[in-house]
C-alpha cells in the first residue's frame, strides 16, 4: 500500500464498518481485517495504527475471539473499543469481570488529561453498550476516564501508545467521538491524512497500468455509478486497451441502455459495445422465484456473455467490475453472515475465461466512489445517479420474472423517479425505486372490479448504504405518484410505501 493505513481488527461488533468509515472520513486510509490475521501480515503491512473493534464475546470465555499478546509489543499505536478495550486489558494482565447489569445507552463521563482527549471538554457524554468491564487495569496502564457506573471507562499506556475505551466513539451518540478518533489518528499515530480522491486515483491508475501492461481489458458496463467510475478509472489508465460491454439483459430501467451508449460511447469516446441479450436472460430466469437463485443466474449469464463477446475481439486478459465495499461485506466477510450474494462477488461462476478480475473500487464505500467520480471529471448526471443493482429489475420483481412484469415495473418506476426529481427531492434521498410484488388484490376502477398487482415504493436516506433510514416523502408527493401510477400503468391497482430502515431490512427487497 502506498498510503498510510490503519488496520481495524474485526471482533464481530455491530459498528465495525462504521469505525472504518469514520477513519477514512478523517483522511486516513483504513481497512477491516479479521481478528485472526497473522501477526506477520500486520508487521509486513506496517500500519500507522491498529484498532480493536467491539464484539459480543467475553474475553475470559474459552471460545472468545482473541489475538496474540505479541501485538501489544509491535510498537504500533493501538486503540481498543468496548470488547477491544477489554481484550487489551486481558492480554496485558489486567482484570475483566462481568457486571451485575448490562450498561447500555448514553452516560455522563469525565475525561482526564490525555493525548486521546485533547481539546475535548472533560465533562461529557458517551455511548455505552457492554456487560463486562475492566475491573483492574494492567501494570503500566492508568485510568483516564470514568462514569458513575464504570470506574474505568478508558485507560492508557502512554509510553506504548496503547489506549482502550469502554464506550463507542464512532457513534454519533458519543459527544466529540469523532474528535477522539481524530486525536488517536493524529496525536497518537501521527498520521498524515493522505487518503484523498486525488491520491486514490493516481495510485490506482499506476497499479492498473502496471498490472495490465499491453494486454486487453474488458469492462462489465451497466451504466450505474459504480461501473461508470470503474470504467473511467481503467480508461484513464489504459485507454483504448479497454473495451466496455453493455449487456442489455432486458432488466434495465426505462431508456437506460440508450442513455449509457449516448454518455459513454458518444460522449466520452470509450469503445463501448451494446449487446441485446434480453431473450437469453429471460429464458434462463423463466419460472425462477428464489432471489438468491435469480442473482446467481444473472451473475453467471453476465460472465458467459462477456466470455463469448470477448472471444470476438481476441484474447482478453482482464475483466473489470464495479464491485464496491458494501457488496463485499453483504456477501460475507470473515465470520459475518451472508446477507445476500452480489453478482459482482458471490454470484460468479467458479471458472471464467479471463486471467484476472480487476475491481478498482472494491475497497470504497459509495460516497467515496462518487468523490472519485468527480475527481475523474465525470458529470453530476453520472456521479449522482441512482444506485442500481447489477441484477437490475430482476430483483425488484418478487417472484418469477417475465417481459410483461418488467414492462409494468419500468413504467411505474419511471413515474416515481420523475416525481421525486420534479419535487426537488432527488438530492436528499439516497435511493428510490419501485418494487413489483407478487401479490394481487381486489380493486375498483371505473365501476369495474380489478384484480391486479400491488406495487411497493422504496425510498431511503443514507451515506454509504451500510445503514439507511426510510425517507419521509411529503404526502402530496406520494399521493401524486400513487395517482399517476394507478392511472397510467396497466395491471397495478394498489400502492404501498415501505417504511422499514436498514437494519433490520436491506435497501433492496431481494
Amino acid at each position: 500500500m502506498n498510503q498510510q493505513t490503519v488496520i481495524v481488527l474485526d471482533f464481530g461488533g455491530q459498528y465495525n464498518q462504521l469505525i472504518v468509515r469514520r477513519i477514512r472520513d478523517l483522511g486516513v486510509y483504513s481497512e477491516l481485517w479479521p481478528y485472526s490475521t497473522p501477526i506477520e501480515k500486520i508487521k509486513e503491512t506496517a500500519p500507522v495504527g491498529i484498532i480493536f473493534t467491539g464484539g459480543p464475546n467475553s474475553v475470559f470465555e474459552a471460545n472468545s475471539l482473541a489475538v496474540s499478546s505479541q501485538i501489544l509489543e509491535l510498537g504500533i499505536p493501538i486503540l481498543g473499543i468496548c470488547y477491544g478495550a477489554q481484550l487489551i486489558a486481558h492480554l496485558a494482565g489486567g482484570k475483566v469481570q462481568t457486571a451485575s447489569a448490562r450498561e447500555y445507552g448514553k452516560q455522563s463521563i469525565t475525561y482526564s488529561p490525555s493525548p486521546l482527549f485533547e481539546n475535548i471538554p472533560s465533562d461529557n457524554v458517551c455511548w455505552m453498550s457492554h456487560t463486562d468491564y475492566v475491573a483492574e487495569v494492567p501494570a503500566g496502564y492508568k485510568v483516564i476516564a470514568s462514569t458513575k457506573t464504570c470506574p474505568c471507562a478508558a485507560f492508557a499506556n502512554a509510553d506504548k501508545k496503547i489506549y482502550g475505551v469502554q464506550f463507542h466513539p464512532e457513534v454519533v451518540h458519543t459527544a466529540n467521538g469523532l474528535d477522539i478518533l481524530k486525536n488517536f489518528l493524529f496525536n497518537v499515530c501521527e498520521a498524515k491524512g493522505d487518503w484523498t480522491p486525488a491520491n486514490f486515483v493516481n495510485s490506482m491508475v499506476e497499479q492498473i497500468r502496471a498490472k495490465v501492461g499491453d494486454k486487453k481489458v474488458l469492462c462489465a458496463m451497466s451504466g450505474g455509478v459504480d461501473s461508470a467510475v470503474a470504467a473511467t478509472l481503467v480508461y484513464k489508465a489504459v485507454g483504448k486497451q479497454l473495451t466496455c460491454m453493455l449487456v442489455d439483459h432486458g432488466l434495465m430501467r426505462k431508456n437506460e441502455a440508450d442513455q449509457v451508449v449516448r454518455v459513454f460511447r458518444d460522449g466520452l469516446g470509450m469503445n463501448l459495445i451494446k449487446i441485446d441479450a434480453e431473450e437469453r436472460f429471460l429464458s434462463r430466469l423463466k419460472g425462477v422465484t428464489d432471489p438468491e437463485t435469480k442473482r446467481k443466474i444473472i451473475g453467471e449469464e453476465f460472465i458467459r456473455v462477456f466470455e463469448e463477446e470477448g472471444r470476438k475481439i481476441g484474447k482478453v486478459n482482464f475483466l473489470v467490475q464495479g464491485t464496491i465495499y458494501p457488496d463485499v461485506i453483504e456477501s460475507g466477510f470473515g465470520d459475518s453472515a451472508v446477507i445476500k450474494s452480489h453478482h459482482n462477488v458471490g454470484g460468479l461462476p467458479s471458472v471464467i475465461d479471463f486471467d484476472e478480475i480487476i475491481e478498482p473500487l472494491r475497497d470504497l464505500f459509495k460516497d467515496e466512489v462518487r468523490r472519485v467520480g468527480f475527481e475523474l471529471g465525470l458529470s453530476k448526471e453520472i456521479v449522482m445517479r441512482q444506485p442500481f443493482p447489477g441484477p437490475g429489475l430482476g430483483i425488484r420483481i418478487i417472484g418469477d420474472v417475465t417481459k410483461e412484469k418488467l414492462d409494468i415495473l419500468r413504467e411505474a418506476d419511471a413515474i416515481f423517479r420523475e416525481e421525486i426529481a420534479a419535487n426537488h427531492l432527488d438530492e436528499e434521498i439516497w435511493q428510490y425505486f419501485a418494487v413489483l410484488t407478487d401479490m394481487r388484490s381486489v380493486g375498483v376502477m371505473g365501476d369495474m372490479r380489478t384484480y391486479d398487482y400491488t406495487l411497493a415504493l422504496r425510498a431511503v436516506t443514507s451515506i454509504d448504504a451500510m445503514t439507511a433510514d426510510w425517507a419521509r416523502i411529503p404526502y402530496p408527493v406520494l399521493e401524486r405518484v400513487s395517482n399517476r401510477i394507478v392511472n397510467e400503468v396497466r395491471s397495478i391497482n394498489r400502492i404501498v410505501y415501505d417504511i422499514t430502515s436498514k437494519p433490520p431490512a436491506t435497501i433492496e427487497w431481494e
